[in-house]
């Protein structure tokens, strides 16, 4: 049995994050209009050192991007809003967890896009919960 079970590729946890996405309650993905979901192996140098992690494995994910509650119609064009989803960190977790690759996924894309609209906490586990 354990010789035919692999980590999923990128490509196919980027698929999997887009089937997620698709079964996140309505509202929310109408709210989400122009972010993109990308999957890395890891997060850059260059984002490692902004957010001060003591390691490539310490982030999940990030939301790149100007976020709802800070975006202004005065704005100059800028680059699209982003949500990446690191696959080595996040199948470093789904090894030291009991917890299914797609609930966590799950929580990291719901964690990420709730950055965009300045959610809370509490509101991205009703999110989570509905999501279910």
């Amino acid at each position: 049995m354990w010789s035919t079970l692999k980590a999923p590729s990128l490509a196919e946890m980027e698929a999997m994050a887009h089937e997620i996405f698709e079964r996140l309650p309505r509202g929310f993905r109408d709210l989400c209009e122009g972010v993109i979901v990308r999957v890395e192996d890891f997060p850059t140098d260059e984002v490692l050192d902004e957010m001060q992690a003591q390691s490539e494995f310490d982030l999940l994910g990030l939301f790149q991007g100007t976020g709802l509650p800070h975006q202004s119609n005065d704005d100059v064009a800028r680059l699209p809003n982003m949500v990446w989803l690191y696959r080595r960190p996040i199948l470093d977790y789904w090894a030291e967890h009991d917890e299914a690759l797609g609930h966590i996924v799950r929580h990291v894309l719901i964690h990420e896009i709730g950055h965009h609209f300045g959610l809370s906490d509490d509101d991205m586990e009703a999110i989570e919960a509905a999501a279910d």
